[in-house]
């Protein structure tokens, strides 16, 4: 069964569809908290980790997973650490750590950390956390892991950090809370820190309240002093000032004149502006309107014009064409009838050349009888040639002058008209000078050199009669 084209290009159409949305649907973009891990076959390499942006996962080479960069947050309480001076210390931390995006450890945490859960990377990073503040803590003494907490910090976070990217996590916070120790060194060394800095408050104090004493009494003496200062200086100023008025006052009495003056002029001078754009405006209306009056003008005569031209240009080269095709019609005409007759003229010589070639056989093979056969052929049309020769020869008047007499008994007129005949050349003629002799029944050949000449009589003017005759026809 032959299926519709119709529905085969549907089917294909269909198909084509199904197979773009397919190749559409393999590939994976990666959201910002994640980092996309294609695996598989990608190079060479064990695992290709993308940050941002996505790639077209291949299919049944290659697959896809996600690993989440959200903060893990690890509390380690770490208990009977032991420090430098041998002293074992409760250090209670709280740790924040996430896997890095820079390329080596997202690469470490692709072969290492893709497939596990939350719960079993964070026990991991806990192990790792415990061994290595166990390890900073054995390099410091109490005081400095309790007084200088910036330091305690950096060295965990440096030996913290380098552990935890060979998995392809980075230390985001470190949080260190109260730190204890079972002896009670920290205690006693609070106490020392708490005693002595009472004492230096106490201290303080009475000198603080000595320095007070004289301050006051200072502070009593400077006052009655720079009272009557400032009230000089009051009374100088007061006059100061009232002097600094009366000037202010004659300045901004000026300056307002100044600025009555420029607002003038700028008004005046915005008025002139004003009316120096409404002249350009209406100049440039003037413009525009000459310029439409112009192109309608244009519309109206030149386009016409140059249409009517063209169309006379078309028209003549038209006419032209016109010409040029009547006359290849007519040479094509008058080929095609030159042609035709130059192929009749041939066929009709070829078979004159046939007949004749026949004819020449049937007289034996001899040219001279096949020419005879021809011409006695061609006798009746000589015939007739002859007799037309004098059939329509119109004589009006024949005079004759005859004496009635004659030699052998032939009258003048019947000399007249046997040379007439005689003007006509006659059939033995036409056979000898065709090299044949004419049948004895139509007459003997006579030879040229022996024919006689008829006697004739002198003309007397007794004998002599005038006769008068108007033929219309001899023949």
């Amino acid at each position: 069964m032959i299926m519709d084209p119709l529905y085969l290009i549907v089917i294909a159409v269909v198909v084509g569809f199904i197979l773009v949305m397919s190749l559409i649907k393999r590939y994976k973009r990666c959201p910002s908290d994640k980092i996309l891990v294609v695996y598989g076959n990608t190079g060479g390499s064990s695992a290709k980790c993308i940050h941002g942006g996505g790639a077209f996962i291949w299919p049944v080479i290659q697959d896809y997973a996600f690993l989440s960069l959200t903060p893990i947050s690890i509390e380690a309480n770490l208990t009977n650490a032991l420090s430098r001076q041998n002293i074992r210390v409760d250090v209670p931390c709280r740790f924040t750590v996430g896997i890095s995006t820079e390329s080596d450890s997202m690469n470490n945490a692709a072969e290492r950390l893709l497939g596990q859960s939350s719960d079993q990377i964070q026990e991991l990073a806990r192990d790792i956390l415990f061994g290595q503040l166990r390890l900073v803590i054995a390099t410091m003494s109490i005081e400095e892991i309790n007084s200088d907490r910036d330091k305690f910090l950096e060295n965990i976070s440096k030996n913290v950090e380098a552990e935890l990217k060979k998995i392809g996590l980075k230390l985001i916070n470190v949080n260190v809370t109260d730190i204890k120790d079972e002896s009670g060194y920290i205690a006693a060394l609070g106490k020392e820190a708490a005693a002595k800095a009472i004492n230096e408050a106490k201290v303080s104090v009475a000198e603080q309240d000595k320095i007070g004493e004289i301050g006051r009494a200072e502070a009593e003496r400077d006052t009655r002093v720079k009272t009557s200062a400032a009230n000089a200086i009051a009374v100088q100023g007061e006059n100061t000032a009232k002097i600094d008025i009366a000037n202010s006052d004659a300045a901004r009495r000026e300056k307002e004149a100044e600025a009555l003056k420029i607002a003038m002029t700028a008004e005046k001078v915005q008025q002139a502006r004003a009316l120096q754009e409404a002249y350009a405006a209406e100049q440039l209306a003037e413009q525009a309107r000459a310029e439409r009056e112009r192109s309608t003008q244009q519309a109206n005569v030149i386009v016409p014009e140059e249409i009517e031209k063209q169309r006379r240009i078309i028209e003549a080269q038209a006419e032209a064409e016109k010409i040029r095709e009547n006359a290849k019609g007519q040479a094509d005409a008058i080929y095609a009838k030159m042609e035709a007759e130059a192929k009749g003229l041939y066929q009709i010589l070829t078979k004159q050349a046939e007949g004749y070639e026949k004819m020449v056989k049937a007289a034996g093979g001899d040219p001279q009888s096949a020419y005879q056969l021809l011409l006695i052929e061609k006798l009746p049309e000589l015939v007739k040639t002859q007799v037309e020769a004098i059939k329509n020869i119109k004589i009006d008047k024949i005079t004759v002058w005859d004496n009635l007499g004659g030699q052998d008994g032939n009258t003048t007129t019947a000399g007249f008209i046997s040379g007439l005949m005689k003007a006509v050349p006659p059939l033995g003629d036409l056979f000898n000078q065709a090299g044949m002799n004419l049948p004895d029944y139509l007459g003997t050949k006579i030879d040229a050199g022996k024919t006689k000449a008829l006697p004739q009589k002198p003309k007397t003017p007794e004998n002599t009669v005038k006769k008068e005759e108007n033929p219309t026809s001899e023949k």
